[in-house]
């Protein structure tokens, strides 16, 4: 029961003290009156405590120091090993109490076994096995200069202009020249295949380039695809991933290589094609890929990046002309981008800044990485920041930088991060190099870790986002999918700063990245977390490595095969992360050993097959499946501490799920493969945050009536709700909702796939807080009143509206007063006749517009009329326009309204991208 309570908010785990903090939380829970009851309990726990927060102390301090010498290093590993090994013993001995309290009365039967166990004398052993060690490096310790850090508590949001100068890469980053070369050198008006390939070291910007060419020429292609390779490629999983990306389906078929090839060539054979493979490493990889590419003369285009010359000139073996030297960034450019970061613009370096500054940036010498990683850890930072930084440089450039200088300024920029932004940057070591990671899951996987702490007002989950943010905004992780709020949904680790992570957590004993499993027996030290990436190979993890390093193992994280039921003995771990291939069957009936697991994750795999039981996973906080699992144990209900609770859709609930009370998280529930009680029992998850569902039943009536008691349960717990994601695949119409009596007003975020009000409910108007909006309407709903609802939300930045029925009057866009004054992006679908207006100051921030409109329709007095009024009132900050007419393709009429359209757009928005259907 009291090991239960110790939630993970009170912890704080890190790289550099081990689990110290851990342990004091736990010292300090045998420190409580429950235990006082303990007979000789009290006075070694409390001699305990003290100790470990005088090696905590010290700990921290050496944590921040630049350097140390090699005695001040092996004590800190000696400590930080031992503190993990202190922390299982106390878990065990934790553990072993409440399962004899529970079987036998806590109280009456403990003290005795506690004599039995002798668990205080071993640990207070271990303490004064190190006490001498820690006076003979007390002296040295004091010869180091400490950085002192005071941490804030207040969020920190993404820095705009850091999303800026990755989203608009191109104008940065000064390669509009280098683009357009490589271009021209690509589309020669030859006939038979081309390849070209990209060098230069790391840092340079090669992907980005070939990202920019991509946008420039693939519309001329009838295919094109953009695929990453990596230092040991797993081929057969690359080329299924370019299967995918080709042909938009996931193949189902062989994964052996020669047939994945025959299947890529056989798709290509007739078509034009371009594609990019990025970061080749040698010449073994590119001799394979480039099997799977036909010469059909149809004017196909491939182009490779790569470090290496003799790499990029065996790509193009027969022009060693198509071969481009990527170049280090002009003076001009590097300077407008070092500035555009720091102080917004080229022009707004203070007078006292601009000769330390140029300094500085002589040395990072054009690469645009140095530069962006720079100039982000000197972003709103005092003057005495600045000849830090350019006293830290002073020795490492004479002319050009090398790779290994590279690094050195990462180094640099990684140094200056707080203890706390280490570790969690560190643990993006585990995964695999090109790997896209999710903003969402990387926290839950920080939380159970123990990295991150609730502080204050905040929640842990609002605290590790805050440290997302803050690396985002350092540069040292970069942003990939970015929404249209500016919110930074994936990133990546650049290649060269995962060579600094991964020499950083193999020097600590952090995390150890496992190509092969074997290696394992081989190791003379305890694993503490493991990244098993076996590249195509079955990863096997036998009894010898569980009952060697990898018995006191806290996360396991595998990547690719997986056959590796002694995972299930390993009874330490915390983290469970299994992405594994689509054909296997993963026996997790096991799992209920792990006491101790706080996050499971399984993509991948035919099935999971869970226990029937799961209720011991007492510390369980994240369960998500992302593959077929039946049906879940029982008493899954029974699980105090869960948080996110995410399965496949095919999933089935088990009855009592509203005893779920803590649940922030449901992802997969079906409300017609769930019970009724269990759409009640919504209604009891007071803090549910997150909730998406589906409908996949066709009696349209019990549908009615299940989405009637939804909504009742949602009405419950209008509080807390911030996201609802609806999918009905049974496309009917949702009049049941149009009235709450107690609508979720705190949402973020409503998409309702599939579902069609009659009118736009006047409950929408209450979400004053909704950023993005997704529904369906009748035509005769989008009346002047209820588009003057939508105007008025305040919050809202992305509007996808569709009228599945003609609209019989116009619809008009407003522009007075405060309209749509947050929204940036608008689509806009109807299959039917419709007449769009756009009045004057409509729509003042609006950067993306999408459209689906029907021309059948438009006509006046015989001739086309433009569907859409009032295009010149749309504003100077429109970017994007996507156009989609629809009629019969030979229909002079919508030839001619994609010409009227056409002509308005670039008459008065010249500078957006038009594509026009």
């Amino acid at each position: 029961m009291f090991y239960r309570n110790m939630t993970l908010s009170t912890m704080a785990v890190s790289a550099s003290t081990g689990v110290m903090n851990s342990i004091l939380r736990k010292l300090t829970t045998l420190m409580g009156d429950e235990y006082r009851k303990l007979k000789g309990v009290q006075n070694k726990v409390v001699s305990l405590h003290e100790e470990f927060s005088s090696m905590n102390a010290l700990l921290v301090k050496l944590a921040e120091m630049d350097e140390l010498d090699a005695q001040a290093k092996v004590w800190r590993d000696q400590v930080r090993d031992m503190s993990y090994d202190i922390e299982d013993c106390i878990d065990d001995f934790l553990h072993d109490l409440e399962v004899k309290g529970a079987t036998t009365g806590f109280l009456k039967k403990t003290a005795e076994r506690f004599k039995k166990l002798k668990m205080r004398h071993q640990i207070a052993n271990k303490i004064k096995g190190i006490e001498s060690r820690v006076l003979e490096v007390h002296e040295r310790r004091i010869r180091y200069k400490l950085d002192e850090y005071n941490p804030t508590s207040s969020i920190v949001h993404i820095d705009p202009r850091v999303v800026a100068i990755f989203a608009d890469a191109a104008g940065l980053m000064g390669i509009d020249t280098s683009r357009d070369e490589l271009v021209e050198l690509l589309m020669h008006p030859d006939q038979e295949l081309k390849v070209a390939s990209i060098v230069g070291f790391g840092g340079l910007g090669k992907t980005t380039l070939a990202s920019e060419v991509r946008r420039k020429i693939e519309g001329q292609f009838t295919c094109h695809a953009f695929v990453s390779v990596s230092l040991k490629p797993d081929l057969p999983r690359l080329l299924q991933n370019l299967l995918l990306k080709l042909t938009g389906q996931q193949s189902s078929e062989s994964s052996i290589l020669e047939d994945l090839i025959q299947n890529i060539r056989e798709y290509l054979l007739n078509k034009r094609y371009f594609i990019i493979i990025d970061d080749l490493w040698d010449t073994s990889a590119w001799d394979i890929i480039k099997c799977a590419f036909p010469e059909n003369n149809n004017g196909s285009r491939v182009l490779t990046t790569t470090r290496i010359y003799s790499v990029a000139a065996a790509c193009c073996s027969r022009s060693r002309g198509c071969v481009y030297k990527m170049k280090a960034l002009s003076n001009n450019d590097s300077r407008r981008l070092f500035f555009s970061r720091i102080f917004g613009s080229e022009d707004s370096c203070p007078t006292e800044l601009e000769d330390i500054s140029i300094d500085i940036l002589k040395k990072c010498g054009g690469i645009p990485l140095a530069i962006i990683s720079i100039s982000s850890l000197l972003a709103d930072q005092p003057k005495p920041k600045f000849e830090y930084v350019r006293k830290s440089l002073g020795c490492m450039f004479d002319g050009n930088p090398t790779l290994d200088q590279m690094r050195q300024i990462l180094e640099l920029s990684f140094r200056n991060l707080p203890n706390h932004l280490k570790t969690c940057l560190l643990y993006l070591g585990i995964y695999p190099e090109d790997h896209k990671i999710f903003r969402s899951y990387l926290l839950r996987q920080w939380i159970a870790e123990g990295f991150v702490c609730a502080i204050s007002r905040m929640d842990a989950e609002d605290v590790a986002k805050s440290y997302f943010n803050e690396l985002i905004n350092r540069s040292m992780i970069q942003p990939v999918d970015t929404a249209i709020n500016g919110e930074v949904l994936s990133c990546r680790v650049h290649d060269i700063m995962l060579d600094v992570i991964r020499s950083k957590i193999d020097e600590d004993n952090f995390i150890s990245v496992l190509n092969d499993p074997e290696v394992v027996l081989r190791m003379h030290r305890n694993i503490r977390r493991a990244s098993l990436q076996c590249h195509g190979e079955e990863c096997v993890v036998t009894s010898a490595m569980v009952n060697g390093s990898l018995s006191k193992v806290r996360s396991v994280y595998v990547f690719g095969g997986f056959s590796c039921q002694s995972l299930m003995m390993l009874k330490y771990v915390r983290v469970l992360h299994l992405d594994i291939g689509e054909n296997d069957v993963v026996d997790l009936t096991g799992i209920s050993r792990l006491f101790l697991l706080r996050y499971l994750k399984v993509v991948g795999g035919k099935r999971v097959e869970l226990p029937s039981r799961i209720g011991k996973l007492q510390q369980l906080e994240t369960l998500e499946l992302r593959n077929s699992a039946s049906k879940l144990p029982s008493d899954i209900a029974s699980l105090p501490l869960l948080l996110h609770l995410i399965v496949h859709e095919d999933t089935v609930f088990p009855d009592g799920i509203g005893r779920l009370r803590h649940v922030r998280t449901i992802g997969g529930f079906d409300l017609w493969k769930n019970s009724v009680e269990n759409i009640e029992g919504l209604g009891e998850m007071s803090s549910l945050r997150y909730f998406r569902f589906q409908w996949s039943g066709k009696d349209l009536v019990e549908g009615a009536r299940r989405m009637d008691v939804l909504r009742s349960s949602l009405e419950r717990i209008s509080d807390s709700l911030m996201t609802l994601r609806v999918y009905n695949y049974v496309r009917g119409h949702l009049d049941g909702w149009s009235t709450f009596s107690s609508p979720p007003i705190h949402l973020r975020e409503m998409r309702m796939t599939g579902c069609v009000f009659s009118t736009i409910p006047n409950w929408f108007g209450q979400l004053r807080d909704l950023q993005t909006l997704e529904f369906s309407v009748r035509g005769s709903g989008l009346k002047d009143d209820g588009v003057a609802i939508l105007a008025g939300l305040p919050s809202l930045v992305y509007l996808w509206l569709r009228a599945v029925e003609p609209v019989e009057e116009r619809v008009h866009i407003p522009g007075s007063g405060m309209a749509f004054r947050a929204l940036k992006k608008f689509d806009f679908l109807c299959f039917h006749n419709v007449l769009l207006t756009f009045e004057a100051g409509a729509m003042p921030m609006l950067k993306r517009l999408y459209l689906i409109l029907e021309a059948s329709g438009c006509e006046s007095g015989g001739s086309a009329e433009c569907p859409v009024d009032g295009i010149e009132h749309l504003p100077a900050s429109l970017r994007e326009v996507e156009l989609s007419i629809h009629g019969k393709r030979r229909n002079k009429r919508r030839k001619a309204v994609k010409s009227l359209l056409k002509i308005a757009f670039e008459e008065h928005h010249p500078g957006a991208a038009l594509d026009i259907d």
